[in-house]
């Protein structure tokens, strides 16, 4: 027997995802419901980690979006075999900020300054307090919370991003990047794969969604977490089948290549995950299922 979800029937799906009940926001606004927390803390060693969520929303469509080279009937009998409706998917956004008791430093911005400032509120931050800001890739939802009308939002931090992505979007005449990064240039610190943000976070490039896409391993007392980024968009579309083309991967081929790479060394390893369009709040295992892998969401195991 073949199960389709209406539109509505996936939405409310949605509140079975992990920490989701009772969410209906607009990624917009940068908001969402009261019922939702929009922070969430975590424990790595010495570093207390803090995903915000600065949005969500519903996108009709999401064959349009992943497993565009995958036929129809295989997208609703994996969608099923999942729970998931074909008729809507449910976009989070999760910058990320890693306290380390002498920086303050959050991983990507969100879709505009309300909606980054609204969650860093909730975690009891303001803009003032991020020492520095981590770019992992140029694309607007992880750069849109850089400015606004009032100008720059993080006055008092430096900026970090790659040195192959700012280069990359530098030769393009992109009006978020030209308007968001580019003024910010002065004040930027380029990395290379491997380097260091500080002692015990490190970049590792992971190309394919962008040009210079970037991860960023946490270490520290021993306990290890992987901040991901876009390398996987979906936890079942894109983490599950990482061969699984997505609309906004730059390199399809590169991203899926990348995904395996770095997926199959989450597994074989045991770390944690944070993923910026995970179910918030964001934070999950990867193991492997098949020739692919599979999502386990966090449950208590980081908790302070």
């Amino acid at each position: 027997m073949s199960l389709k979800l209406s539109r509505r029937q996936a939405l409310v799906g949605s509140a079975a995802l992990p920490f989701a009940a009772g969410f209906a926001g607009s990624a917009s606004a940068g908001g969402h419901a009261a019922s939702l927390p929009s922070s969430r803390d975590f424990q790595v060693g010495e570093f207390k980690v803090t995903t915000l969520l600065a949005g969500s929303r519903a996108v009709d469509g999401p064959q349009n979006i992943f497993g565009m080279n995958v036929d129809a009937e295989e997208f609703a009998a994996v969608s099923a075999e999942n729970f998931i409706g074909t008729d809507a998917a449910q976009f989070f956004f999760t910058p990320t900020v890693v306290n380390t008791g002498s920086e303050v430093i959050l991983f990507d911005t969100g879709l505009n300054p309300a909606g980054i400032t609204n969650a860093l509120s909730s975690a009891g931050y303001t803009p003032a307090d991020i020492t520095h800001v981590v770019v992992t890739h140029m694309h607007g939802d992880h750069i849109g919370g850089l400015s606004g009308d009032a100008g720059e939002t993080f006055t008092n931090a430096a900026y970090v991003t790659g040195r192959k992505e700012f280069d990359a979007w530098s030769k393009t005449d992109n009006e978020n990047f030209a308007k968001k990064v580019a003024p910010l240039a002065e004040k930027m610190t380029f990395l290379e794969d491997g380097q260091d943000v500080r002692g015990g976070i490190t970049a590792m490039e992971a190309s394919g969604h962008t040009p210079g896409h970037m991860t960023y391993m946490l270490e520290s007392n021993g306990t290890q977490l992987l901040l991901m980024a876009d390398l996987a968009n979906h936890y079942v579309w894109s983490l599950a089948y990482p061969d699984w083309e997505v609309k906004f991967d730059m390199d399809k081929s590169a991203a899926a290549a990348s995904r395996r790479k770095v997926l199959g060394m989450l597994a074989a390893e045991k770390v944690p995950t944070i993923g910026y369009h995970m179910p918030f709040p964001g934070l999950g295992f990867v193991d492997t299922r098949g020739d692919g892998f599979h999502y386990v969401p966090h449950s208590y195991q980081l908790m302070g």
